[in-house]
């Protein structure tokens, strides 16, 4: 990636996440960014690969996240699945305050083919993949199950937490994923 359009997607990431995607222009961007419409169009085509590589690289992020930190944390296989809601935790309150910006994406693209909400399933996916493996790991009764039990969880945080109605969500929907693994 060059210098101009890390600096595009580095701009569009900020400002996506703080005002709305929808909200941010094209013309507002560049001029952000320091570059030229032009440019921006050279390196990404159009808005909407600029958001789908927006949301590609906050995923990247975010699993490089989760799993350093639950690998770094966790002092048994049932415990990295309980870890990764301390991860959540400390993910929301740097770089998340205002909710799961895929859900915020997903919620201005409801069109099932626009190319963020694929990143944003994408993301959604993996998730719920890395959870079942944890599950499979620790060796408890149906994984795919519980994976999902616990990717509702995560959600419900993202949501409380945005919202600001429960103090320290990630602590209350460990406590809940504490009881799902018994």
């Amino acid at each position: 990636m060059t210098p101009a359009a890390q600096r595009i997607l580095d701009t569009a990431s900020r400002l996506f996440y703080e005002q709305g995607i929808r909200a941010v222009g094209v013309e507002m961007l560049a001029s952000s960014a320091g570059v030229t419409k032009k440019t921006l169009y050279d390196r990404f085509g159009s808005k909407d690969e600029l958001v789908a590589s927006y949301l590609r690289a906050r995923d990247q992020k975010w699993r490089s996240w989760l799993t350093t930190f639950v690998n770094e944390h966790a002092t048994s296989p049932k415990d990295r699945l309980l870890t990764t809601f301390d991860a959540l935790d400390s993910w929301m309150r740097q770089e998340e305050p205002r909710g799961c910006g895929f859900v915020n994406a997903c919620a201005e693209f409801p069109d099932p083919e626009h190319p963020a909400r694929i990143a944003v399933l994408e993301q959604k996916r993996w998730l719920l993949s890395y959870l079942t493996r944890l599950a499979q790991e620790a060796n408890l009764r149906h994984p795919k199950q519980l994976a999902r039990q616990l990717a509702v969880l995560i959600e419900g945080v993202f949501a409380a937490g945005a919202l600001g109605v429960i103090k320290d969500p990630a602590y209350e929907a460990r406590a809940m994923a504490a009881r799902l693994l018994g």
